[in-house]
């Protein structure tokens, strides 16, 4: 079952980012319609299982890999939020597709990172006496 689980996670992993980075190119290309807001949920639902499943060492993001998430996580969110001010001068053709990209790629990582950020400060603060009882993450 903890199989099937690692590979369910690994796959929704990659579906978030596919999906993020082609809706991105389609909203930044104005091709969209008012389906954007349930993307961003459905992003957003991709993001959260990811990394439930990564929080109980069920998921692709191992425990080594979660320091290295977490710093790429943030960034992308601080670009996401940045993108939008983004201004390529008098040439505007790009600004579109990567404030499109970078946003929707924050929306599913931020969730997953949320989540890991409790699991590693979770980790980080228990006493040998809480972790008598709850055990660390498996590496």
């Amino acid at each position: 079952m903890e199989e099937l689980l690692k590979k369910i996670g690994s796959w929704l992993f990659l579906v978030g980012i596919l999906v993020a980075v082609i809706v991105g190119l389609i909203v930044g290309a104005s091709w969209y319609t008012d389906a954007n807001l349930y993307v961003a949920g459905l992003l957003a639902v991709l993001g959260f299982v990811v990394g439930l499943l990564s929080f109980f060492a069920m998921g692709s993001i191992t425990h080594e890999k979660v320091p290295t998430f977490l710093i790429g996580a943030l960034t992308l969110v601080l670009i996401g939020a940045l993108s939008s001010t983004w201004s390529f001068g008098e040439w505007q053709g790009l600004a579109p597709y990567l404030t499109g990209i970078t946003q929707y790629l924050a929306i599913f990582a931020a969730p997953a990172a949320g989540i890991l950020a409790i699991r590693a400060i979770w980790d980080a603060g228990k006493t040998e006496e809480i972790e008598r009882v709850i055990p660390k993450m498996p590496k």
